[in-house]
């Protein structure tokens, strides 16, 4: 896209495309193989930013611009679970709202993370986790995967058995196949073979300690702090960036042009995001993704918290 054209979407029309209000997410009820097993039929997935890792070709994408990282999302009420699962890629959670427990290993037993709303969780390639919304009310988790293309999901070898009793069965191309529904797989394509004994061996084990490490802890700032980067408090290899911004009333940040793909997330409060020729404002749970190039300004009139991811 040359210059010019990309600056015609700098108006706030254009931004607006940008934007993906909480209010408006579309969510997918059978986005995985675990969606009908008791206990994970009520969980809502949601691909806000890149194609994700869903394995429901229906899923809806909101915004399917490539970024180096893909945006998405969990929303589940108490009690709901997210069966053990590992991913090819970098994932990260920041804690929207509801309290979570994240459990590591092939069965959730190796460790437990608890955490609340605010805090982030940088879950490591190649080792199982799972979660749970242990809190009181509905809660939602902002999820940040790396790269363009994240892969599939690797499955616990008991997410296979449990989701044949209930006729969902993933197919070897990453897709869901009902059998409820007639659904038949395409000729010569087979089911995804179960994971087997050899794989979970060569998976990362994650014990109570190590687990501990995995997560940061809100803490109330000012301005903006970094969570995820070199010499920050979570500084593991990811192919992105990811800090806090915490702006009172009347605050804002300086201004800054990224040259890299930025995404914002405003956790509580709002934030009004302005440039040369227009602002909009956003409301707690609302995901903008800013152009490469806008000089930007993220100010609060009335105060609030947000996160900020940067590709590399």
């Amino acid at each position: 896209m040359t210059e010019n054209a990309s600056r015609q979407s700098w108006t706030p029309a254009g931004m607006a495309a940008r934007i993906v209000r909480y209010a408006d997410l579309q969510p997918c009820y059978n986005a995985f193989i675990d969606t009908r097993t008791p206990g994970s039929e009520a969980k809502e997935n949601f691909t806000i930013i890149g194609p994700g890792v869903s394995e429901n070709p229906e899923q809806h994408v909101h915004i399917a611009e490539p970024h180096g990282f893909n945006i998405g999302g969990a929303r589940q009420p108490p009690n709901c679970v997210n069966s053990q699962h590992s991913h090819d890629t970098a994932e990260v959670f920041v804690v929207h709202s509801g309290h979570w427990r994240f459990d590591l290993g092939e069965h959730g037993d190796d460790a437990q993370v608890l955490l609340a709303p605010g805090d982030v969780v940088s879950l490591p390639v190649g080792c199982f986790r799972g979660f749970t919304n242990v809190g009181d009310d509905i809660g939602f988790l902002w999820a940040v995967l790396g790269g363009d293309d994240p892969g599939r999901v690797t499955w616990a070898p008991q997410v296979f058995d449990l989701a044949a009793e209930h006729g969902l069965v993933l197919l070897e191309t990453g897709q869901l196949l009902d059998s409820t529904r007639g659904d038949v797989a395409p000729a010569g394509v087979g089911p995804m073979p179960r994971t087997s004994a050899a794989q979970v061996a060569a998976l990362r084990r994650i014990g109570p300690t190590d687990a501990e490490n995995l997560a940061w802890r809100a803490t109330p700032g000012a301005g903006e702090t970094p969570v995820i980067a070199p010499g920050a408090a979570l500084d593991g290899p990811h192919p992105f960036t990811l800090s806090r911004i915490d702006l009172a009333a009347g605050e804002a940040l300086a201004a800054a042009t990224p040259a890299t793909p930025e995404v914002l997330f405003v956790h509580r409060g709002e934030m009004t995001i302005g440039w040369d020729g227009g602002a909009v404002t956003l409301a707690a749970g609302d995901t903008m993704t800013v152009p490469i190039g806008l000089t930007r300004r993220i100010a609060s009139a009335a105060g609030g918290v947000g996160y900020r991811v940067s590709g590399l």
